[in-house]
């Protein structure tokens, strides 16, 4: 749970910065790869971090350009790259203006009664679980996974 702002932003700035590496490691050819067929796809994974930023926004009180649930997901990466660094940029200006009063204040939500500082770490914690199954499908389409969080097996140095 966040109590102050400044905490928040450090780790969104963290969290959406590891996500854009994701979101560009992926290349148009392999949107659609999935873990099995009928799962969800790095390119449904990404566009629904996408439109999750506006939703989760929404739910502690910002106003996120983020697209629609049913707005169907791009054709090519560089769109979401570009709709992903707009929402990201968004949490960015729009948290700085939250006061530590509004992160403890018990608000409604999807889950019923919380804090914003609760809800905001529930986002991150979204973000941060997505992410991670698209570093799975990354590999499993022969890309280049990026060092988010640490090496990977492709920056290891034998």
């Amino acid at each position: 749970m966040y109590r102050n702002i400044e905490d928040f932003i450090e780790d969104w700035n963290a969290s959406s910065n590891g996500t854009l590496q994701v979101i560009k490691a992926m290349t148009d050819e392999k949107m659609d790869q999935s873990i099995v067929e009928g799962h969800s796809s790095l390119g449904w994974l990404a566009w629904h971090l996408v439109g999750s930023t506006g939703f989760f926004g929404g739910v502690v009180g910002m106003n996120i350009p983020a697209p629609g649930h049913g707005e169907s997901v791009p054709s090519n990466v560089a769109d979401i790259v570009a709709r992903y660094e707009q929402v990201a940029q968004a949490v960015r200006e729009q948290a700085s203006q939250l006061s530590e009063a509004q992160l403890v204040e018990e608000i409604q939500s999807f889950a019923g009664p919380s804090t914003r500082g609760k809800l905001l770490r529930s986002f991150i914690d979204h973000q941060n679980h997505h992410r991670g199954q698209m570093t799975v499908l990354l590999r499993q389409a022969g890309l280049t996974v990026p060092g988010v969080m640490g090496p990977t097996k492709e920056m290891a140095t034998v």
